[in-house]
């Protein structure tokens, strides 16, 4: 078989003969690749083989695929830099404030969300999803989840509508007499699944950074938390502290 490509597992040897032309150069960035049957014969394997090299850079993020056009080396992009602050949460170059938002009631938490919010599983709750954009293109998904618990029955059960319709989790808890004092956040690297991806533009199995948020009221008691995905290859993220002066 051409370019030393495994006899054990045929495809990750032929994925491998395909990252190292890629990094050589001999296939450049926005290049088509030939036909898998092309490519099939110049390894002499399968075209199924030739699928599953393909897939697999394509979680890489290596590759593209176009529907009705091919399979091609994908791009790089330009990174850049998400800034968190305590007044502004997370924005970044190309943040106009343009997002899309879809609130569902009555959701049963998931047993890990309602561990992060203090409840039962299966507690009811409206979750949120929301889409933010910069420069018109995905950046970052979040996903809410608040106890109805709490906000049930109210003018500010949906996060986005009503009288404090994306006014923030701090001010619509206001309204109920509530008062937020605090955010943890917890941040690890995690690999998008397929609908995730969908959503930020991005292959399958990308990696991101998850940022895990919950907001805590005056007691304690936890009366929000989300899960915020950012794509690794494109945003670096940095925290802007404030210290307060020493006396």
């Amino acid at each position: 078989m051409a370019d030393g490509t495994s006899r054990a597992a045929p495809y990750l040897g032929v994925a491998a003969a395909f990252r190292a032309r890629i990094a050589d150069g001999t296939w450049a960035p926005g290049q088509r690749l030939p036909s898998r049957g092309e490519l099939g014969t110049e390894f002499s394997v399968g075209e199924n083989v030739i699928r599953r090299a393909q897939e697999l850079l394509i979680t890489e993020g290596l590759l593209e695929g176009r529907a009705g056009s091919g399979t091609y080396v994908r791009a790089p992009h330009q990174r850049r830099t998400m800034l968190r602050t305590p007044a502004t949460g997370l924005a970044g170059p190309g943040f106009d404030g343009t997002f899309e938002a879809d609130s569902i009631a009555k959701v049963p938490a998931p047993p890990d969300i309602a561990e992060r919010l203090a409840a039962d599983a299966g507690a009811l709750c409206v979750r949120t999803v929301y889409e933010i954009f910069a420069d018109r293109q995905p950046a970052l998904l979040c996903t809410s989840w608040e106890p109805m618990a709490i906000t049930g029955g109210t003018v500010v059960v949906l996060p986005e509508g009503g009288p404090l319709a994306g006014r923030g989790v701090a001010a619509r808890m206001a309204h109920l007499g509530i008062t937020v004092t605090r955010a943890v956040e917890t941040i690890r690297p995690v690999h998008l699944d397929r609908d995730q991806a969908q959503l930020l533009g991005v292959p399958a199995g990308t990696q991101a950074t998850l940022i895990q948020r919950t907001h805590h009221d005056t007691s304690g008691r936890p009366v929000e938390t989300a899960d915020l995905l950012i794509p690794a290859d494109r945003w670096d993220i940095t925290y802007d502290i404030p210290v307060p002066p020493t006396t």
